[in-house]
């Protein structure tokens, strides 16, 4: 079980998608892949290849979530947060997991949209 999971206030949203972060975006930014988010935080695996992160260090991070408010299943919405590394776990091979706690939360709860749209979708049909 996940050890930060008790600190969690809302269901995360869990599907793997492409992010970029960095300190500033003017300068380098790397790749990582997100494993799921909510409206305060999100968590991300990298690979070392991108660089040392600390936990306390600031990032900004751009990332996609699905559009919840059209049938369009490829529709998506970018989204730019700045937050600071709440954790930072080695996973192995040079892989790393990173909770990020967002300055500014979300304007939605991405699972809570999930489940709703899912919800309408199964009762049109």
């Amino acid at each position: 079980m996940d050890s930060n999971a008790e600190n969690r206030q809302e269901r995360r949203f869990a599907d793997r998608w492409p992010i970029w972060f960095g300190h500033h975006f003017t300068q380098t930014v790397s790749f990582g892949i997100m494993e799921d988010i909510s409206s305060g935080g999100l968590a991300f695996t990298y690979t070392d290849r991108a660089g040392p992160l600390q936990q306390g260090q600031t990032l900004t991070v751009r990332f996609r979530l699905p559009r919840f408010d059209t049938p369009d299943p490829n529709a998506t919405l970018v989204v730019t947060r700045t937050g600071f590394i709440r954790w930072l776990t080695a996973v192995g091979n040079n892989v790393y997991r990173v909770g990020l706690k967002f300055d500014a939360p979300l304007s939605l709860q991405p699972a809570e949209e999930a489940a709703l749209t899912a919800a309408f979708r199964d009762a049109a049909e």
